[in-house]
């Protein structure tokens, strides 16, 4: 979907106009993918504006960059301030955020260690990743082609810029062939992710999602789901699934920042069928969270105006 210009953008502490936002073209991270970003999500509650998991998701952002070698010019504390700076300059009362740590111009070569970091932070209103008729009645999804990352090959467990060409062709491939979404298998045949989503399903009543060691981003709106699922009294464990896991899956849903709490309606055309009552109950508790309507998950907020 386009974007949607706002004002202001923040580039390594200034707020500069959206339209002068701009790289050279010889910035490392354009030609060598080695970066780190996070997506964010601010929502509409009665308290104005309120980022969903911000510190939670700065530290990601650092432990990525951890990860990757890269150093980060600021603290975890300042980027969050940046965060909401940025989001209070353009008057949004919900949008999606994109904090990035790039390598910048100066230095070529597959070497990135001498290279300057640069660290950016763009705001923009985005509805839902998957439409909402996914949200309501499922998305179809199918089995890509493409596998997960092998976690010897690159690192899994860090949100790489580069790493998300392997999501694009999956994603590409799906959308072609008339699916919403792809499912990667990791190397050893489990059940990964989606391109940038989580995935959980429903078995024996027991609500299960692949684990790290299948190669599956640790998910902050997959941690918050299984907090959710348990406190409404579900057994919630993480679990090596199967393909045909999926095609018997009692309930499915994926989950993720850009997409929220999504069901799975079907995939490679085995019917699982409309949102079931545990999928209903997960989301519905999980859209009055994000926006500050349940008092034991407010901690979880981080209000703009504050």
């Amino acid at each position: 979907m386009p974007l949607q210009k706002v004002d202001k953008i923040w580039m390594d502490g200034t707020l500069v106009n959206w339209d002068d936002a701009t790289v050279h073209v010889l910035t490392h991270t354009m030609h060598y993918g080695s970066g780190v970003f996070e997506g964010i999500r601010a929502y509409t509650t009665s308290q104005g504006p309120a980022v969903f998991r911000l510190t939670d998701h700065i530290h990601r952002l650092f432990n990525s960059a951890k990860v990757y070698l890269i150093d980060v010019p600021y603290t975890p504390d300042q980027l969050v301030e940046a965060v909401k700076d940025t989001v209070r300059v353009n008057g949004l009362d919900s949008c999606y955020i994109r904090p990035l740590v790039y390598l910048g111009y100066g230095e070529m070569g597959l070497n990135p260690l001498p290279c300057p970091v640069n660290v950016t932070i763009a705001v923009w209103p985005w509805g839902s990743y998957l439409g909402d008729e996914g949200i309501k009645h499922g998305v179809r999804l199918k089995i890509s082609t493409w596998q997960r990352h092998d976690p010897n090959a690159v690192p899994v467990a860090a949100k790489g810029v580069g790493m998300y060409v392997n999501s694009s062709m999956a994603k590409v491939e799906a959308l072609k062939a008339g699916y919403d979404e792809a499912i990667l298998l990791s190397p050893q045949g489990y059940v990964s992710e989606c391109t940038g989503e989580n995935l959980f399903i429903v078995k024996n009543g027991r609500l299960l999602t692949p684990p790290v060691s299948a190669g599956a981003l640790e998910g902050l709106t997959q941690h918050s789901v299984m907090t959710i699922a348990r406190d409404l009294g579900y057994e919630v464990a993480e679990s090596n699934l199967l393909r045909t896991d999926l095609y018997l899956a009692e309930e499915a849903f994926l989950t993720g920042t850009a997409a929220e709490v999504v069901p799975i309606r079907s995939v490679d055309d085995r019917v699982i069928g409309e949102p079931g009552p545990m999928t209903r109950a997960i989301q519905e508790v999980y859209f009055a969270t994000v926006r500050g309507e349940v008092d034991r998950y407010k901690n979880w907020l981080d209000y703009v105006n504050a």
